[in-house]
């Protein structure tokens, strides 16, 4: 009944143990939320592939908890660029397919850069990243081998069963799923019927591989090595950037593919080096070297999103969706798992809201709960599809087949002005606006009856202390189910 409030926890299953599921259960932590992680895989441990997170994207870390931002540090992760004369980051856009030098097969023109500022980007290898953020959650709260089956509410107060494959069931009194591009949560949702349920094929494949970095200083020169590159040209790009403390390069080639993916269901199939070396056969004589030191057998990877089918809403009743579960993007921003940080600062937010309300006694737990996930659909869906459609549509620039003619360099070359503004919209996200805009929407739902405690990042850094700004001590239980 509203205004009667059981004494018990709030209890929030959180559905995927990836980086953006563990991240959000670390922010909760730090808010005095008890969480517990449901991980289908019998460990943590993911591909050794890198990412790379913006500065901003680290700041939201700092906000949510700074135990998230040390696992990233401990995993190895390093400024994509190292110039001893420059210490800010760069994006770099390289001609990747034409000899414009005869005298020099090997020159490469700089076609544009963008300055992101002192350490705008970090690299790091996924696998020792999330390996370092399970130490940050304490060992008691994860169960691994849970895969999600179903979710039904219970009764009237609104508790929710989530059922898993192998038998067992957990209780909670919302779900958020994290569950990733092939989110089960996401198709309890929307039905298994509708295509918004799944991700569909962008039309492209990408090939990836860790080199040594004295084998890509071989390819590639040392200055090219050590820094971020992106060499385009028609129907394929290669994107390479430092990983695991300056030792290795994460290279990633994308190329463009006319077919259907056959089947949607296995979207990683074995690939060859030698399919790479003949789609880049008539590159620059740098990407044909470095291909070289790619494995001789290697994963071929379909790049889906939800480009085509986008989720319409990110929530309902007590059941939420975030990061690629809700919005997965192609990676051609190199964005998605940012959005998704931002995804969770949100939700910590929100959560730490929640408890406020039932600190005061003035909503039962469903009615708070239901109205933060529609707060967050308000504050956060716009935003991250606008990054799914962003991210395809750079991917299309990159592969213009103008960059195979020379008459239409000039053309192809004034993409660059609309890559930085969108490049620039992901860099300069204003957290500090989206929190205090969120805890303004909830407010209007659920006023409380004192004075809010007004906190937010300080300028030298981030303080633990400011999400959201209401004070509230109830604790809140998180299960995190992972699918």
């Amino acid at each position: 009944m509203p205004g009667i409030v059981e004494e018990t926890p709030v209890e929030i299953a959180i559905v995927g143990g990836g980086i953006i599921g563990l991240s959000l259960a670390a922010g909760l932590i730090k808010q005095n939320v008890k969480v517990k992680v449901y991980e289908q895989a019998k460990g943590f441990r993911e591909i050794g592939a890198g990412m790379a997170f913006t500065a901003n994207a680290i700041r939201c870390m700092g906000l949510m908890n700074p135990d998230i931002v040390s696992a990233l540090r401990s995993g190895g992760s390093v400024a994509t660029s190292l110039d001893k004369n420059d210490p800010n980051d760069y994006l770099r856009w390289i001609d990747g397919y034409n000899k414009r030098r005869k005298e020099d097969p090997s020159y490469q023109q700089m076609l544009y850069k963008i300055d992101a500022g002192y350490k705008g980007f970090e690299g790091t290898r996924r696998d020792q990243f999330l390996e370092a953020l399970v130490k940050v959650i304490p060992q008691e709260i994860v169960e691994l081998k849970k895969r999600l089956d179903t979710i039904e509410e219970k009764g009237s107060d609104g508790r929710l069963r989530l059922n898993f494959t192998d038998g067992t069931s957990a209780e909670a009194d919302a779900v958020i799923g994290c569950d990733g591009i092939k989110s089960r949560v996401r198709e309890l949702l929307f039905g298994s019927e509708n295509p918004a349920s799944y991700p569909h094929y962008t039309h492209k494949v990408a090939y990836r591989a860790l080199v040594p970095m004295d084998k890509a200083i071989q390819a590639l020169g040392e200055y090219k090595a050590r820094n971020q590159h992106n060499h385009v040209g028609p129907n394929a790009h290669l994107i390479h950037y430092p990983v695991a403390n300056q030792t290795m390069i994460n290279a990633t080639a994308f190329l463009s593919d006319p077919n259907e993916w056959p089947d949607d269901k296995v979207t990683v199939v074995p690939g060859l080096r030698k399919d790479l070396e003949a789609a880049f056969a008539d590159w620059n004589p740098c990407l044909t070297a470095l291909i070289q030191y790619f494995p001789e057998k290697l994963e071929k990877w379909a790049v889906f999103d939800t480009w085509d089918y986008p989720a319409p809403f990110f929530n309902k009743g007590t059941i939420c969706l975030a990061g690629d579960a809700a919005h997965a993007s192609s990676p051609h921003h190199g964005a998605g798992a940012c959005c998704g940080i931002e995804d969770a600062l949100c939700l910590v937010t929100l959560l730490k809201e929640v408890n406020a309300s039932l600190r005061e006694k003035s909503a039962t737990k469903k009615e708070t709960l239901s109205s933060a996930f529609e707060v967050f659909n308000t504050m956060r869906r716009t935003r991250s599809q606008w990054l799914v459609n962003s991210s395809r549509r750079v991917c299309d620039l990159y592969h213009q087949p103008e960059w195979g003619h020379e008459q239409k360099w000039i053309k192809a070359e004034t993409c660059f002005e609309e890559i930085k503004d969108r490049s620039l919209k992901i860099w300069h996200f204003d957290y500090d606006t989206m929190i205090k805009k969120t805890v303004a929407e909830y407010a209007k739902k659920h006023p409380l009856k004192v004075e809010p405690e007004v906190t937010s990042s300080s300028e030298n850094g981030v303080k633990a202390t400011g999400v959201g700004n209401r004070v509230a001590n109830i604790p809140v239980s998180v299960p995190v189910a992972v699918n």
